[in-house]
């Protein structure tokens, strides 16, 4: 041992160093894979846990709507509306389910479409718009007095386009 050229000592030592170096990296590498791993699949848990809670949501909207649906026509009239939401206990099953209804009459009229019925579909998409807080609400409000007026306003282009046709007709 004593006849060995010190450089080889120096050679073993950062030759030690780098092997150890590589070793902790790749131990690494793998605590960060089975990390990555567990990620993925929580995510993939997530995604199949909200679908399953969207879908059970859906079943008890289905189950009120025929419920409510005293006529079985499959739509829902303000009068069958008014008088479900009779029911405090309906009112209550409502804010369990996170849709805070301040008035049946401003529900009913964010749901409905123009010929004053809702649909089981209308109902089913309309209701998770609703829920939260008044912001959600207001917005989707806005939303049905902005859909509202722009056919307003496209029935009164159309009716002025016709008047400015006949005056048109009418001068020739």
């Amino acid at each position: 041992v004593e006849d060995v050229n010190p450089f080889y000592g120096m050679f073993f030592f950062f030759y030690i160093v780098a092997v150890v170096f590589a070793m902790f990296r790749i131990i690494t590498a793998l605590f960060l894979k089975d990390t990555l791993a567990t990620a993925a699949a929580d995510a993939e848990i997530g995604i199949m846990e909200s679908t399953r809670q969207k879908q059970a949501y859906s079943k008890k909207m289905l189950a009120f709507f025929e419920t409510a649906d005293t006529s079985g026509d499959g739509f829902l009239s303000r009068q069958e509306f008014d008088e479900v939401m009779r029911n405090p206990e309906v009112k209550d099953w409502f804010s369990f389910m996170d849709v805070d209804i301040w008035e049946s009459r401003e529900f009913f009229d964010l749901l409905a479409d123009k010929d004053g019925l809702v649909s089981c579909e209308d109902f089913i998409a309309g209701i998770p718009r609703l829920k939260g807080h008044a912001r959600s609400q207001d917005l989707v409000a806005l939303r049905l007095l902005n859909k509202h007026m722009q056919l307003s306003i496209e029935e009164l282009h159309d009716k002025v386009f016709q008047v400015h046709n006949r005056g048109s007709r009418v001068r020739r």
